[in-house]
């Protein structure tokens, strides 16, 4: 934290000898237009020399240093410096998006300055569709300043709960280069050869391990899915840095995910949400299908070639044909796998319950598109809104999430699903393994989640943390016990 302190010193120190320079008062705006008689000076900000950056760190010229920023068995910091007045902006933003800060008493997570409590925390749904604003701040790590990074708060129910609930520990989304148009020194800026990053704030998980813990066992599957790590954040907007509690850092999947767990990045990238996004018949529609790259192109034929053979006919006439179909435009291997994975460890906030929190990618390498995992805070539990699906999806519609319900009803697929669930049992969510990696995570960040503070953490206390943890131990071993029972 010295070289922060020292290099913040003299970025305000250098705010005010240019501010009071009268040679070039172009850069200076006076507004005495307000009838209180109060003036206020913008200061352009944009005079600066970016004197940490260099090719390793910041350029983005260098392949992401994944093992730099996702590092597994330490918890590293991060710190946020935004001006008081762009902290204000990003507030008076989120009270027009979501209300009053602190203004339910119901239905959110517990700790201190929120509602919720013994009652637990509730899904709160949301139909805003416009993202939070960024703003221009710094980040430093490891003594390096990182500068005019975009910043803004993400989210969707998560993010309206903790606000209502009056708990700031808020999730972050940054990007590196987005303001590269105002500030020319830090065009194509990147942290260690990456764009984006998400810090999500384990909302509604007093262990905070399950985004980290759920993104493990996909990867550990052989799946594509980000990386994840364990951050504590603090932030500066004015008085100081405030520790704003443990947090986990993942991996934007349009970003280094396409950079570095596939050939070629160049293929369609959806983020699907809403009808279209479960697939069943007469529900395409191009705007929920909502492409994350080529945006220009207006070609979605793949996405609508998938929803058009998943509910073909041919599936009980012909069904040989419906699964060469349907294999030359949908990696089905990678979707029963994916499928057997998030159905053991159990995950009901995706695709089967809800109609978003995953990403299609047509991989140029085959043509296909590929699942890929995204947002797995709910993961690891029984679960919301009729709970996580059971191993034999017993009770699911199958015309309403065809992907499952048909696969599931071919016995081709069927076979193959239950080939992996029994693989993944066995592996990627041994018990003994599972267990003893909630048991070194545990002991890795208990000191930094136990000592979060009020209005920043949504634990009522720190024996919620231990108590959790020991659930996710049990639920280990009841899912041991559920795959037995459904495979027997």
């Amino acid at each position: 934290m010295k070289n922060y302190k020292i290099q913040l010193f003299s970025f305000v120190i250098t705010l005010f000898i240019f501010s009071c320079t009268s040679d070039d008062v172009s850069d200076v705006t006076v507004d005495d237009t307000d009838d209180s008689n109060e003036v206020a000076v913008v200061i352009d900000d944009t005079d600066f020399e970016a004197i940490d950056w260099t090719e390793a760190t910041h350029s983005k010229d260098v392949d992401p240093n994944i093992s730099e920023v996702f590092e597994d068995n330490t918890v590293k910091r991060l710190d946020f410096v935004i001006t008081e007045e762009r902290w204000q902006t990003m507030l008076d933003d989120m009270e027009n998006l979501y209300g009053t800060f602190g203004g339910s008493s119901a239905g959110g997570p517990g700790g201190a300055g929120g509602p919720g409590g013994a009652g637990g925390p509730g899904i709160v749904t949301t139909d805003i569709d416009e993202d939070p604003i960024f703003v221009p701040g710094e980040v430093f790590y490891e003594g390096k300043e990182w500068y005019r990074v975009g910043l803004r708060f993400k989210g969707n129910s998560s993010l309206k709960s903790s606000w209502e609930a009056g708990i700031l520990k808020l999730s972050f989304k940054l990007d590196f280069d987005e303001f590269e148009d105002d500030y020319p020194q830090i065009k194509n800026q990147r942290f260690y050869g990456i764009k984006k990053l998400s810090l999500k704030n384990n909302y509604d998980d007093s262990s905070m391990l399950r985004e980290k813990v759920a993104t493990d066992v996909f990867r550990n599957a052989g799946l594509a899915a980000s990386h994840t790590a364990f951050y504590t954040l603090y932030v500066d907007h004015g008085d100081g840095p405030q520790y704003f509690g443990l947090y986990t850092l993942v991996e934007e999947v349009d970003g280094s995910v396409l950079d570095t767990q596939f050939s070629d990045d160049d293929g369609n990238l959806y983020k699907p949400d809403g009808d279209a996004a479960s697939f069943a018949s007469g529900t395409f529609d191009e705007d929920e299908y909502v492409k994350k790259n080529n945006e220009d192109e207006a070609d979605f034929s793949d996405v609508q070639s998938l929803l058009t053979i998943i509910n073909d006919g041919t599936r009980t006439s012909d069904p040989e044909a419906w699964r060469t179909s349907l294999d030359a435009v949908f990696d089905t291997d990678i979707f029963l796998k994916y499928l057997a994975v998030n159905t053991v460890v159990q995950n009901w906030d995706t695709y089967g319950r809800m109609t978003h929190n995953y990403f299609l990618y047509n991989d140029p390498a085959t043509s296909k598109l590929t699942w890929i995992p995204w947002d797995n805070n709910e993961a690891l539990q029984t679960g919301k809104m009729g709970g996580s699906l059971p191993l034999n999806f017993s009770g699911l519609t199958a015309s309403q999430w065809p992907l499952i319900g048909y696969m599931y009803q071919d016995e081709v697929y069927k076979e193959k699903y239950d080939a992996y669930v029994e693989e993944v049992i066995n592996g990627a969510f041994n018990e003994s393994t599972i267990q003893a990696l909630y048991t070194s995570y545990a002991a890795l960040v208990e000191e930094y989640a136990t000592s979060e503070v009020s209005g920043y953490t949504f634990l009522n206390s720190s024996s919620d943390f231990q108590s959790a943890v020991s659930q996710l131990k049990s639920h280990a071993t009841s899912r041991k016990a559920a795959v037995s029972a459904y495979l027997n």
